[in-house]
């Protein structure tokens, strides 16, 4: 062998031995700003399509596979698009689509259970996320996500569109500039519809073309015993996170946004029940949650029942029934929307509207090709500290027990934000034919939280719920 030559192949020798060595994350393609970046939609049966949709619309975005568990979702949505001529792959095994070197990027909208394993293992084979709202299904494993996304220099953008929108960005700096003074209360509003799921008498059968297994997936694999498979998981809590975790995420993580808090808050306590019926459900549909931030707390209103009964339209509080609405030493905020806000004096008079959004879709593709974090609008570090002010609310109202009003207004009494929510509570409740005396709602325990642990500091049977028991093979690692 002549001495160039082999040198050559000694030298390309010890590079295939060292790119074997590699973990997979290395393997990741760099996306040059001219070339298509390719992506997979996990799970469609919803929110999904609209990511298959919202997608489609950025520049240089290529849909090249999808995944669902349900193969009946699987084959109609893959047909409608091959019948647009679009060449798309499809896997019913999520794992099997993370390990195809030809998919670039991956957006999930499954149920909640699967949100943050597979994120996880999407970082771990190379691939940037966008994970739908809320980012995990407890508090641990969010954070693991955010670990992932940090060790492997994955681009994960969460799903909480109204960080594109430019007009609340205008109007989170309005407030940041004191224009209404001192902020003093943060109220996020989940006021939405939401009918009884109905009652059946034992287990139901699995619909045809399902593949349970993997539908479960980190869940218990337990009977179903609700009459509808899909969409029905939020209410309940093997799967989902109520509509504080469905809907309310978004005005949860608004409301974090406009008090600027940058950790989990000190001291959490929720009450509530599900009310007004009796069902299949097991999360509440009527709730209180209150975050003890300081200078400023955070209160969080769910209403699932109507305005009064008899009527399908929902109340609102000044104007904002999906919504947040920010006390301020001169004034207050009112965010009735994803993209719009209105200042108003204290006598109640406008002063300022603020409108506008951006795409959302087309920030993450923006970042994926810069290879910043900073250039996300909602990175999933954010993602995750919404998500988890969701589960910690969920987590006192889980251990709370039944009180009367009385042992409810004898145990927040010092709190006179809490005592004014609860009083149009409990208003709410009675125009629905709910007595709280006769069916009592759910006072849950004070709990303290060390921001930095990210664990509670006297309870241990809340820190039992910040996880999960995983379900072997599907299990979030300790070491992502």
């Amino acid at each position: 062998m002549q001495p160039h030559n082999r040198r050559s192949f000694l030298k390309n020798s010890a590079l295939a031995v060292a790119a074997a060595s590699l973990p997979a994350h290395s393997w990741a393609r760099v996306i040059g700003a001219n070339e298509d970046i390719r992506l997979g939609v996990i799970g469609f049966g919803g929110r999904g399509k609209d990511h298959i949709e919202g997608f489609s619309k950025v520049p240089g975005v290529r849909l090249v596979a999808l995944c669902d568990a349900d193969q009946n979702i699987l084959d109609a949505e893959a047909k409608r698009l091959r019948d647009k001529g679009a060449a798309i792959e499809t896997y019913t095994d999520v794992r099997q689509l993370l390990e195809n070197p030809n998919i670039d990027v991956v957006s999930t909208a499954t149920p909640n259970h699967w949100h943050s394993l597979i994120s996880i293992w999407a970082c771990q084979h190379g691939k940037d996320v966008y994970v739908e709202k809320p980012v995990s299904h407890n508090v641990w494993e969010g954070r693991k996500l955010v670990e992932a996304a940090r060790k492997y220099k994955r681009i994960v953008q969460t799903g909480t569109q109204s960080r594109s929108s430019t007009g609340l960005h205008e109007a989170i700096q309005y407030l940041r500039e004191r224009h209404l003074g001192k902020i003093k209360l943060a109220r996020g509003l989940c006021y939405k519809r939401r009918a009884s799921i109905g009652k059946v008498t034992g287990e139901q059968p699995i619909p045809a073309g399902i593949d349970y297994d993997l539908w479960c997936g980190p869940a218990p694999k337990v009977p179903l015993r609700r009459s509808r498979l899909h969409y029905d998981w939020h209410w309940v809590w093997d799967t989902g996170c109520g509509d504080l975790g469905n809907q309310g995420i978004h005005q949860m993580d608004i409301a974090r946004w406009a008090l600027g808090m940058k950790e989990l808050s000190p001291r959490v306590f929720s009450l509530g029940g599900r009310l007004g019926y009796d069902d299949d459900g097991e999360t509440p549909n009527t709730q209180i949650v209150v975050h003890d931030y300081k200078p400023a707390p955070l209160i969080f209103e769910v209403r699932g029942l109507p305005a009064s009964s008899g009527i399908e339209k929902m109340g609102n509080y000044r104007g904002a029934g999906v919504g947040v609405v920010i006390d301020c030493e001169h004034g207050y905020l009112v965010i009735p929307s994803y993209s719009g806000a209105l200042a108003f004096d204290k006598a109640g008079n406008q002063l300022k509207k603020f409108e506008g959004s951006d795409d959302h879709y087309a920030n993450f593709i923006k970042a994926v090709r810069s290879r910043k974090v900073s250039d996300l609008n909602a990175d999933i570090l954010e993602g995750h500290l919404s998500s988890a002010l969701c589960h910690t609310g969920n987590i006192s109202y889980r251990l709370g027990h039944e009180a009367t009003p009385r042992e409810i207004y004898e145990k927040i009494e010092a709190d006179d934000e809490a005592v004014e929510s609860l009083g149009r509570f409990e208003e709410h409740l009675f125009v629905n034919g709910v007595d709280l005396v006769k069916t009592k709602a759910k006072l849950g325990p004070v709990l303290k939280m060390n921001p930095r642990t990210e664990r509670f500091t006297n309870n241990n049977e809340a820190n039992t719920l910040l996880t999960r028991n995983y379900r072997a093979p599907f299990v979030v690692p300790d070491k992502v």
